[in-house]
């Protein structure tokens, strides 16, 4: 499907024409022609009426764009970008970002396996696992990633079991906090991730008596970088702790880059991170003696504004306070409001230029579950579709069929066309792994 002979050549002029473009909200969210509401060319009705709903939808011409983006950015550097596979997991997904070039981030063995049968190269792929059994890890190493240790324990078991002959890559915890919500910030004094920068002397000695080969140093602050200086003082911290380890190949800054979900929402400049960084790092580089890989990690700014969540309107129920609009789906399939507060911009694409009123955002699941409090919508009317943006990250991945629905299907917009990529679930699903094993 996306191997094409045509894509190499579509994907030159869609990169060349993408510099035109402003990074504007509405460029990078729905298309409306012709007061037809559109993904990638193909109006949002055509694909409601062929796949129903509810439905996740990406379109691979905006991960392309946000991969060349930051590929764009970081160019003075030699960059390698790992796309960061929790974020949307689905195969064809990874195999396309390994058409576009991209490597993978994986945090779990599954993802591994996933990553292998979408055809990366193992060398290609990186596990930075969370407290995860030696036994998990071993099985990392038998496939042959590069191995991410943020640990010390771990480290000193994985030291021990194969010394200097396997590589392994050593998270830091830099204490520095990033934006957005704290469930999502990873790089304060508090968080379970990584190894404190206040243990260097403890880590040195683990790596010094098991004879351990570091060949990166990764670091990864959290998501919704807003402040760009405080981005560049973890860089500093991680550059200062290198002259522990002589033998880096590579050293990896994650992600957490913040794309826009709402109307005037702030962004990561990108192109500012890449200026200064890049400068930093090949001065660096200089003074280290050798010139290393620059890793980024990206699974939100790569594919969170390519994706779509589509829902049918069940019922409008008016209360005394509130009007609310329930849809055929909840936390069920979107999860990120009601656990992150987070903030998903929310359009009524069957009246594009309908009048303006005021609703509450509701689902169907028996618990509180609202998207989105006093959102201003064109009129809704039951039948109606709602369209969901910035859903490419963390929306089917976080999925559940909690109060026993169904999860969605998703679709893939490539090029045009539309593909199903992930069919919608049914009852045999829901039973498969039931064993029916008591008489009562």
């Amino acid at each position: 499907m996306l191997d094409n002979s045509s894509s190499y050549y579509y994907f030159k002029l869609l990169r060349l024409y993408s510099h035109f473009f402003t990074t504007t909200f509405d460029y990078f969210m729905l298309e409306l022609k012709n007061d037809v509401y559109q993904i990638g060319g193909i109006p949002i009705s055509v694909l409601t009426e062929k796949y129903d709903t509810p439905i996740y939808v990406y379109d691979t011409a905006i991960m392309a764009r946000q991969y060349d983006q930051l590929k764009t950015a970081f160019n003075g550097a030699n960059t390698k970008i790992k796309f960061a596979c929790k974020a949307l997991n689905n195969i064809n997904i990874l195999k396309f970002f390994k058409h576009i070039g991209s490597g993978l981030d994986t945090v779990s063995i599954q993802e591994v396996w996933t990553g292998l049968r979408a055809g990366f190269d193992p060398k290609n792929i990186i596990y930075t696992p969370n407290c995860v059994s030696m036994e998990e890890i071993d099985m990392a190493v038998k496939e042959g990633v590069q191995i991410n240790i943020d640990n010390l324990s771990i480290l000193e078991q994985f030291g021990h079991k194969y010394g200097n002959t396997v590589p392994v890559c050593v998270r830091i915890n830099p204490h520095v906090m990033a934006g957005g919500n704290i469930n999502i910030s990873t790089g304060h004094i508090d968080s379970k991730f990584g190894i404190s920068i206040y243990q260097m002397r403890h880590l040195e000695r683990v790596i010094k008596s098991e004879n351990i080969c570091v060949n990166g140093l990764h670091m990864h602050t959290g998501s919704d970088i807003l402040d760009v200086d405080v981005f560049l003082r973890a860089a500093d911290i991680l550059f200062e702790v290198t002259e522990h380890f002589p033998d880096l190949t590579f050293i990896d800054f994650g992600s957490g880059f913040k794309v826009p979900y709402k109307p005037d929402d702030y962004a990561t400049d990108i192109e500012e991170v890449g200026s200064k960084l890049t400068e930093k790092f090949n001065a660096f580089c200089k003074t280290y003696g050798r010139d290393l890989e620059l890793w980024f990690e990206p699974g939100k700014f790569l594919v969170s504004q390519s994706g779509t969540f589509l829902a049918k309107v069940n019922v409008i129920k008016q209360t005394t306070a509130t009007v609310f609009v329930g849809i055929d789906s909840g936390l069920n399939h979107l999860i990120r409001p009601m656990l992150y507060n987070s903030y998903h911009h929310i359009i009524n694409v069957s009246n594009p230029m309908g009048k303006q009123r005021l609703y509450t955002v509701v689902g169907y699941i028996c618990e509180t579950d609202t998207f989105g409090w006093d959102r201003k919508l064109s009129e809704v009317k039951e039948g109606d579709i709602i369209a969901f943006q910035n859903a490419g990250a963390y929306g089917f991945t976080m999925s559940s069929n909690y109060n026993s629905r169904f999860r969605p299907a998703e679709v893939l917009v490539h090029e045009g066309k539309d593909y199903l990529i992930r069919k919608r679930e049914d009852l045999e699903d829901i039973l498969r792994n039931q064993v029916e094993s008591v008489t009562f």
